[in-house]
């Protein structure tokens, strides 16, 4: 079988990152797998000590011969210190450097995928990085493509049509071209993902949908056009579907998956279901990227305790997808 090589990336150094990125690598893989842990050195090492195993070895670059699992340093800038728990902007700065370095191996050729570990936003404001998260970074560096927010467990999928806002800013946000947009990923990702029909939800954005406009407007105005572009464009979408039906719908099988209107209302039941294992998919870009579905957990961070359940269905769904036909290849 062809190798997959698959980076993942430490996320910041004084979260759980490291440790759930290495515990999930050192877990039995396929053999034709190749797992390339991407950041310092010094961070492998301390996360192999903090759940006492041995790091993989490290490699100069991703030309040299891979084994099974290794390590890769491509920042040469000093490690950041480790202060677990702590927010700093050398741990910014550290988990921003693994990013870019990610992203230009995948997007050269050298990663099938990218698996990536928790960052802290607000590190990264503090250090000047102003990026809203991992999704709009990895659409900048490939060009400012197009991308939806995807996650997903066992029973669920849910995409979102728009993604980190605060919430007062979301009716002023959400246009039909980003639920057109966000229903169009879906039906390319669904058959890459193994459902062929394709069945799409779309969410109302209002308590009851909006109620026939009597507790807002949102659904007539904006969402209702947006469906009916969908369906004159051929794809199986239904809706505006209150949000707080639309999910025991889709979970008894009436939708492969959901559109919701804004962050919380496709996360909150999304982890409710599958906190261990859900997994974040980036639609759009030229590349397989995955992430585990939770944060930094700054308070579990050096204690071996992290559950690295989400790392390793991110993985197993990396290595999946990468070996299937991807939508946004270029």
């Amino acid at each position: 079988m062809k190798p997959i090589v698959i980076g993942l990336t430490a996320g910041d150094p004084n979260g759980v990152g490291p440790e759930v990125s290495l515990r999930a690598a050192l877990q039995p893989q396929p053999a034709n797998r190749r797992l390339v842990l991407i950041g310092p050195r010094t961070v492998w090492e301390r996360a192999a000590r903090i759940i006492g195993r041995r790091p993989p070895p490290d490699i100069p670059s991703l030309d040299a011969p891979l084994p099974p699992r290794a390590t890769w340093s491509p920042d040469a800038a000093p490690p950041p210190a480790y202060r677990p728990g702590k927010i700093r902007t050398d741990a910014a700065r550290s988990a921003y450097a693994a990013i870019l370095a990610a992203a230009a191996a995948a997007q050269n050729g050298r990663l099938h995928a990218v698996v990536t570990a928790p960052i802290c936003k607000e590190a990264f404001q503090r250090a000047g990085l102003r990026v809203p998260g991992h999704t709009e970074l990895l659409a900048h560096l490939a060009g400012d493509v197009p991308v939806a927010m995807m996650l997903f467990g066992d029973r669920i999928r849910v995409v979102l049509a728009t993604r980190h806002l605060p919430l007062r800013r979301v009716p002023g946000a959400l246009t039909a071209d980003a639920i057109v947009e966000a229903a169009g990923m879906l039906a390319l990702a669904l058959p890459w993902m193994g459902f062929r029909r394709a069945r799409i939800g779309v969410c109302g954005l209002n308590p009851h949908a909006g109620d026939g406009g009597a507790l807002g407007s949102e659904e007539t105005t904006v969402i209702r056009p947006a469906i009916a572009r969908c369906r004159r464009r051929g794809w199986n979408v239904q809706g505006p579907i209150p949000a707080d039906a639309i999910f025991h719908q889709h979970l008894a099988g009436r939708y492969d998956a959901v559109v919701a209107m804004y962050h919380d209302q496709g996360l909150a039941p999304m982890k409710m279901l599958s906190f261990d294992s859900g997994v974040n998919l980036t639609l759009g870009l030229p590349y397989v990227r995955t992430s585990p579905d939770h944060g930094t957990a700054f308070d579990l961070a050096g204690t071996g305790k992290a559950s690295p359940a989400s790392t390793r269905a991110a993985l197993d769904w990396a290595a999946r997808l990468a070996a299937r036909t991807n939508p946004w290849a270029t």
